[in-house]
Formats: structure tokens, C-alpha cells, sequence
């Protein structure tokens, strides 16, 4: 499968670049994995984080350019380290030992090959955790085709509805034809949600829907398009931490915190909806202090 990033199209890019030959795409990854951060993360949802953590690895580099994007240090200006497919694997093991519910991969498309490879070998030396892919949405279909019985649960962003805030903020063009896809796909892959004993989820697809400021009738399109296609087969975490951050500055509609009435009209339309499955998030999540520190830790 390495021979993918020989013509790299992971993507909905399409970039074609050969990263075997230290040429880069509109993402900036290379042939080797670039990593920022391995983490017992505890601020995802709660049947993801429980009570020990998840076992995130943030991945540098991506193929978004979102104006207000919190992690713009790794995504943007690639800050991390580069480590071989081998070293991945032991971080995956690592992860385990220390606890952690399941192993997830943050921002992880452009790296599809390399981590396919290294579940292969934490797998074949012990590793047993759920594997969860948390991603953008912005892939093409056939890598998402290439993860089936690879990850036991997705984690999809559903970023917007209209195509022109896509390109706009996030320089994403055709977004919600690729994400609807994918996230089809997904929830063919591994089907409707299960949770341990614990509530701790073992497989599924949980969807995430960021609100921005100003956005709140796009907010509502993304979440009668999900009710009326994938019903209960996935769950819906809506979520209002956005903080403005990065070039948010340079858009006054963005450069201020969502409208808290705004957030909790979209938690009645939910309702009205009849959509029980789903995560909300308590005042105060729009912080800073939410932001990791991407230190290198673990790596």
C-alpha cells in the first residue's frame, strides 16, 4: 500500500505528487510520518475519553487550510517530528500500556499508507484497542475503501453545507460532495454505534458538526441532511468550542465567539427532529485552554 504516496491522490486534492521522491502537495507531507503530539486525551466525547483517555496522535501537516483552525501549528506551519512506521506501531503499543481506551488518530488521511502498515505490526505484537479515525471528511472515497476492517470507529468532521463557505474559510472546494460520501462509507464499513459495559464505544460513527459564527442556517442543512440519511446509524456530536483563533481575524463574521442562543436553537432543532443519539457541549468549552500543547510529547 506505500505505493500509494508514489502518485498521492489520499485525498480529494489530487495532487499526484510522488512523496517516495521528497515532493510535496497541497498538504506538505512527506514520505515519512510527522507527528506533533501522543497524548491520554480527556476532552473528547464521553464514551471515547471514559475515564483513562484516548490515545490520541496528532499528525502534522493537512489538506485543509481552515482560516480559524486551533491546531494551526501542525497543520499549517507543520510543526512536529518525523518518525519511521516502526517507532508508529510502538506508539500504538505505548498507548495501551498506559491505559488508554483506544488508539486515535488525529487528522490522519495523508498518512492512510504508513498507518495501515503500522497497525499491521502493533497488531501482530498485541495491540487490541478500537481504532478510531478522526478526520475532516475531505478524502478520496477509495482511501477511505482502503481502512475497511482497519478502524473500528469514525469520527468525521460535516464542516458545511454551501460550497462557497467551504472554499471560503477552509479552501475546500466540492467539501460537502466528498464528506457525504466518505462519511457513507464509513458508517457501511462498521454500521450503527456499540458501547461496552462501560459506555466506552467499541464501533460506530460518531459525526461532528463545529458551529460558526454566522452560520447557523448551514448549521441547520448539515443536520437535516444527516437525519434524514443516516437516521440512527450514527450519532451526532454538535459542538460549540469554536474560538477564534489563527486567521479568523482576517473575517470579521468569524473573528468573534458563536452566539450561545444560536448554539442551544440548534439543540432544540435537534430534538425536534426527533435525534436522541448525539453529544452536546457545556458552556465554556470555547477556550484557549482547550487548545494542546504541542510539545513534542510522547513522541
Amino acid at each position: 500500500m506505500l505505493d500509494k504516496l508514489q502518485y498521492c491522490k489520499l485525498c480529494s486534492r489530487n495532487c499526484g505528487v510522488d512523496r517516495t521522491k521528497n515532493t510535496l502537495g497541497f498538504c506538505k507531507a512527506g514520505e515519512k510520518v510527522k507527528i506533533a503530539k501522543v497524548s491520554l486525551h480527556k476532552w473528547e466525547e464521553p464514551c471515547i475519553s471514559g475515564i483513562c483517555g484516548s490515545g490520541t496522535i496528532f499528525f502534522s501537516n493537512c489538506n485543509l487550510k481552515c482560516v480559524f483552525c486551533q491546531n494551526y501549528n501542525i497543520s499549517s506551519k507543520g510543526f512536529g517530528k518525523e518518525i519511521s512506521i516502526k517507532r508508529l506501531s510502538e506508539i500504538f503499543l505505548e498507548q495501551q500500556e498506559k491505559g488508554a481506551h483506544n488508539i486515535n488518530l488525529v487528522t490522519p488521511t495523508h498518512y492512510i499508507p504508513q498507518i495501515v502498515k503500522a497497525l499491521d505490526i502493533a497488531k501482530s505484537n498485541g495491540l487490541r484497542l478500537p481504532i478510531l479515525f478522526n478526520t475532516n471528511s475531505y478524502s478520496n472515497l477509495e482511501s477511505i475503501k482502503y481502512l475497511e476492517g482497519y478502524i473500528d470507529v469514525y469520527l468525521p468532521d460535516f464542516k458545511y453545507f454551501d460550497d462557497k463557505y467551504a472554499i471560503k474559510y477552509s479552501s475546500a472546494p466540492n467539501y460537502f460532495e466528498y464528506a457525504s460520501k466518505n462519511i457513507e462509507e464509513m458508517i457501511k464499513q462498521v454500521g450503527s454505534v456499540e458501547l461496552d459495559k462501560h459506555g466506552l464505544i467499541k464501533k460506530g460513527v460518531i459525526i461532528r458538526h463545529l458551529m460558526l459564527p454566522g452560520l447557523l442556517f448551514d448549521s441547520k442543512k448539515i443536520i437535516d441532511y444527516i437525519a434524514n440519511n443516516f437516521s440512527d446509524s450514527a450519532y451526532i456530536s454538535l459542538m460549540n468550542q469554536y474560538t477564534p483563533m489563527y486567521k479568523s481575524y482576517m473575517f470579521p463574521e468569524l473573528n468573534k465567539p458563536l452566539n450561545p442562543k444560536h448554539y442551544d436553537k440548534m439543540i432544540d432543532y435537534c430534538i425536534s427532529l426527533g435525534i436522541t443519539n448525539g453529544f452536546i457541549q457545556d458552556s465554556g468549552s470555547s477556550s484557549r485552554n482547550f487548545v494542546p500543547d504541542f510539545n513534542l510529547s510522547g513522541i
